[in-house]
């Protein structure tokens, strides 16, 4: 064997021993790590390898967790819909004149209250009492024609049963008369129009209300039937329109059908202060196809005008009254992907998990339950967080308040 076979076979025999102590440390730290780890889980708390909560599980059930609690009870619940309303006046009146002419007298202040039948301005009527003459002057005038045309006639009639006339003179003297009587009854008609337009030259309240502003002042030429001289707001009574969705149409509208009264109650934009009292008047004939809701109408009482028109405020319409129904308070409903929940409170004190439906809301901190609690059991209010299905807790007497 040469020299440099007997390097050759060394070389190879360093690198194996080299692979053999490299090999024996990589197993030996690679079982230390694992007996590290295996101790660092068994120190730590929390669930071990069966799953995820198995520990808290057991641990919730075992222990005993101190809790507040509440009972259901019964109460005659009313149900509302809500929504936002704008107040209208109950009758608004644009005032025209009929008659063409000079406003020459303007009989209020602008934002004044006046009563139906208050005269409001006045319309140069000199033209119209001129006509007015001369149609009188015409009556007189064809009254007396026909005075005369009767007269003769009698004579006529008393001459024809002497055979002095012709019955053809009869008949044309009485056609005679005939169209005296005629201009006669056209001149009353065209006094009494006369005198209407007259009496149309005094502009007068239509309604009881409020007045606006002024739309023409006085001394301007305010043409029949066209210009607009002020408008008349009725606000006692006074209406509300709000609108609510089409699926509680039916409800509504079957108990309008059936005389049935849905009270109304109105609050300011905030909602904290309620406005007024009043009923559901009229319900739209059609749906508004762009928001699928329908527009409803209430009607109030505004004897102090706190209603204004154009106002904003928020719509509470009452559409039924539930007898008798449980109601649990709200902090004892708990939420997860199954829906709503409580924890109700056994004789032995301890808990059962049970799924609510939940209604309207009652006295603001309280909530009907449709089903899932009945009346007389204790619901878990506070400290629901380590509870479990089983978990026994301790109820806690809340203090009350000092006053």
């Amino acid at each position: 064997m040469t020299i440099r076979s007997i390097q050759k076979s060394r070389f190879f025999l360093v690198i194996l021993i080299m692979l053999i102590i490299g090999g024996s440390w990589y197993g030996w730290h690679s079982f230390s790590s694992e007996k590290n780890t295996d101790t660092l889980q068994n120190k730590l708390p929390g669930p071990p390898h069966g799953g995820p909560g198995d520990s808290r599980k057991g641990a919730n059930k075992n222990q005993l967790t101190s809790v507040y609690a509440d009972t259901a009870n019964t109460a005659n619940v009313a149900v509302y819909l809500d929504a936002l309303g704008t107040v209208e006046a109950d009758t608004s009146v644009t005032v025209t004149s009929r008659v063409t002419g000079e406003m020459t007298k303007v009989f209020f202040i602008e934002g004044q209250y006046v009563n139906a039948g208050d005269q409001l301005a006045q319309i140069d009527d000199r033209s119209y009492r001129a006509t007015l003459a001369q149609y009188q002057g015409e009556l007189a005038q064809n009254m007396a024609l026909l005075k005369s045309a009767q007269a003769t006639l009698r004579r006529y009639k008393n001459l024809a049963k002497e055979n002095s006339i012709s019955d053809q003179d009869v008949q044309e003297q009485a056609a005679t008369v005939g169209q005296y009587q005629g201009i006669v009854a056209t001149d009353k008609a065209q006094i009494a129009s006369a005198q209407l337009d007259i009496e149309y030259a005094k502009i007068e309240a239509p309604i009881s209300g409020y007045t606006g502003l002024l739309d023409v002042d006085q001394g301007n030429l305010i043409t029949g039937d066209s210009t607009s001289i002020v408008t008349i707001t009725q606000i006692n009574p006074i209406t509300v329109t709000f609108n609510i969705p089409q699926a509680n149409l039916q409800e509504v509208l079957q108990g309008v059908r059936q005389k049935k009264a849905f009270p109304v109650i109105l609050f300011n934009q905030t909602g904290e202060e309620k406005l007024a009292q009043g009923m559901l008047e009229n319900i739209s004939n059609s749906i508004d196809t762009d928001t699928g809701t329908i527009t409803l109408q209430a009607v109030f009482n505004n004897d102090n005008e706190i209603l204004y028109p154009n106002q904003f405020v928020n719509v509470r319409m009452q559409t039924k009254q539930l007898q008798q129904a449980v109601v649990i308070p709200k902090a004892a409903i708990q939420l997860n992907d199954a829906g709503n929940f409580v924890f109700i409170i056994g004789t032995d004190n301890k808990v059962h998990k049970q799924t609510v439906d939940t209604g309207p809301v009652y006295n603001e901190d309280q909530v009907v339950a449709l089903s899932g609690v009945k009346s007389g059991e204790r619901l878990v209010t506070t400290g629901v967080d380590n509870l479990v299905d089983g978990s026994k807790v301790k109820i806690m007497t809340q203090a009350k308040e000092n006053k």
